[in-house]
């Protein structure tokens, strides 16, 4: 009979931790909307909202967090930082509704003597007075022992003399922060497994920062070594470096160390989002789990293998976070990256048609990062239409455009067998290309049609770096033409909708059409 997994315990601290984040200030609606979905839509164990006595608008927004937990059963899961200050901000807790303090204590001998300027005996007769007033009050107590990654390092006697001490109060939880985020997975292992040890009867909460990049690590291994709770925050939020990333400590304890976590990973992403848009910090692209790439094939190659036997799959599926794995466009695109975009479109291409949206794909990609799904219609169209005759073909084209000036623009064009080069100048790249294309078209004395309208537009939900679809209106003798081209450049994209319209003429002209 199979183990049953260890229940782990995930505590965010986004909204109090990961507010210290340079530039990052929550306002009321937002705590509150953050704190509602941490613990109904993520289903988080535990949030820590706020330190006491931050601010007249801290304590509005934490009133208003307590009242909606006690209402929907969350109350006891709503933790606020407290100081050993005897009654202020137990005071402060109560009168907000709060019903959990996380008493800030100093995990360090140095932190007691330098900051403090006490000794350790007059430190725990102040945390005594502190908790026996909380206690009395009705409130849950925790206590961290900051600093207490180097503390454990400089002088061991200081932190057990302070363990001994607390473990005789009524303390629910001692969380070990990694504070200034200086211990490596090994570290963390060794010198947690030794306080569980000693204290067996004690909870242990691990409280990592992620200066050495090592805070999901060393999560791993304070689980490891026994922690009943790790802290974390959604998009590695934090002073510093962060924190923990809430959604790689999730996926690891759960996929790595087969733990049990309450946490709903369909959320995952769009609590990242929430973050994401309420703090203004923007979650890198390559970001584990919630970046906008992680679940995209780029290299051909992979995409071939995943469309023969997903060999380039995991267990780590973007299904399993509400999200959808992607294949980019570009110049390292194959045939099976095509293939699977033009799937997800419902559209079908024979294969001749294929190699040519492809080739034009690998060459859009020289120019541009990368092309879209929303862009793959768009080129489709483009080369589709482009079958036609090219009688006149552009070879080169050299814009110059200076502010206050004229533009120049330099040609090198086919017109049948022939090759020409001509220079024109205008308002504008577009108008100076127009000048210079007209001088190649004197040589078969074909007059340049009218512009009637000129319109761009990008995809839906396109970026500045999309590609640009331009349609032209034009008016050549009796005759109305509308004609498109496709660039990451809006001139060119007026260029070669322009290429296109004039081949037209010039076909019409040679089949003696009106």
């Amino acid at each position: 009979m199979s183990e049953k997994p260890r229940k782990v315990k995930l505590v965010d601290v986004t909204l109090r931790d990961g507010e210290q984040t340079q530039g990052v200030s929550f306002s009321q609606s937002e705590k509150v909307s953050i704190a509602k979905a941490l613990l109904r839509s993520l289903k988080v164990d535990r949030i820590e909202v706020a330190s006491a006595g931050v601010s007249e608008g801290e304590r509005e927004a934490v009133r208003r967090i307590n009242g909606w937990a006690a209402r929907e059963g969350y109350l006891e899961q709503v933790e606020v930082l407290g100081f050993t200050d005897h009654r202020r901000s137990v005071d402060w807790i109560e009168g907000v509704g709060g019903r959990v303090i996380n008493l800030l204590t100093k995990g360090s001998e140095k932190h007691c003597r330098e900051q403090l300027r006490l000794t350790l005996a007059q430190h725990l007769d102040g945390i005594r007075k502190t908790v026996e007033y909380a206690v009395g009050k009705g409130l849950v107590v925790n206590v961290y022992l900051e600093d207490w990654s180097n503390g454990y390092v400089d002088n061991r006697a200081y932190v057990f003399e302070m363990m001994d001490a607390l473990a005789l109060l009524p303390i629910s939880h001692v969380m070990l922060p990694d504070t200034l985020g200086v211990m490596s997975p090994s570290e963390v292992g060794s010198s947690l497994a030794d306080m569980i040890a000693r204290y067996p009867g004690s909870r242990f909460d691990f409280h990592p920062h992620n200066d050495y990049g090592l805070a999901t690590a060393n999560c791993m291994a304070a689980v490891e070594a026994g922690a009943t709770s790790v802290h974390c925050t959604v998009n590695c939020l934090g002073e510093r470096a962060g924190n923990a990333s809430l959604a790689e400590v999730c996926m690891v304890l759960r996929d790595k160390l087969g733990m049990e976590l309450s946490v709903d990973e369909m959320e995952i992403y769009t609590l990242s989002q929430m973050i994401e848009n309420f703090s203004g910090k923007m979650v890198a692209d390559n970001a584990p789990i919630v970046g906008a790439d992680v679940f995209t094939q780029t290299a051909g190659i992979h995409a071939d293998g995943d469309q023969k036997a997903a060999l380039y799959q995991t267990a780590l599926s973007p299904d399993r976070f509400n999200r959808s794995r992607s294949y980019a466009l570009g110049k390292m695109s194959g045939k099976a990256s095509l293939q699977k975009n033009l799937e997800t479109l419902g559209i079908s291409l024979s294969t001749e048609d294929q190699v040519k949206v492809l080739e034009r794909i690998v060459k859009l990609g020289d120019s541009k990062a990368m092309i879209t799904i929303e862009d793959l219609p768009l080129i489709i169209a483009d080369v589709l239409e482009s079958k036609g005759n090219r009688d006149l073909e552009l070879l080169n084209c050299s814009i110059t455009s200076v502010l206050g000036l004229d533009s120049i623009v330099s040609l090198q064009t086919r017109l049948f067998d022939k090759t020409y080069k001509t220079t024109g100048t205008g308002n504008g790249g577009f108008d100076a290309f127009v000048m210079a294309v007209s001088k190649v078209l004197e040589n078969i004395d074909m007059a340049f049609p009218e512009l009637l309208d000129y319109q761009v537009r990008i995809p839906k939900g396109g970026t500045t770096s999309a590609l640009v679809e331009c349609f032209i209106t034009w008016q050549d003798g009796d005759r109305k033409l509308r004609t498109r081209g496709v660039d990451a450049n809006q001139v060119f994209a007026g260029i070669g909708a322009t290429m296109r319209m004039l081949n037209m003429g010039i076909s019409a002209r040679h089949n003696g059409q009106s």
